[in-house]
């Protein structure tokens, strides 16, 4: 995962606001940091964006994005 990909992501589950206040101010346990410190530090986006869900609670069938769900989610869908 891009940076870019972790912000479009972000933006589309929180809001642009909301997710742009919780990357530069909610500090995820598992990393120590707030988001945009770890990106900073060079942590793989994906490992924030995990962090970042958890600690939101966001669904794991919303981490993807929008239309971007598993294969396996699409293609059980298609049956």
């Amino acid at each position: 995962m891009r940076t870019s990909e972790f912000r479009t992501l972000a933006h589309e589950e929180f809001g642009r606001a909301l997710a742009d206040t919780l990357v530069a101010d909610l500090v995820l346990a598992p990393l120590d940091a707030t988001a945009a410190q770890a990106l900073e530090a060079g942590t793989d986006p994906r490992t924030v964006w995990t962090a970042l869900c958890e600690a939101m609670d966001v669904p794991p069938e919303r981490r993807l994005g929008r239309d971007r769900r598993s294969r396996s989610d699409r293609v059980a869908g298609a049956r």
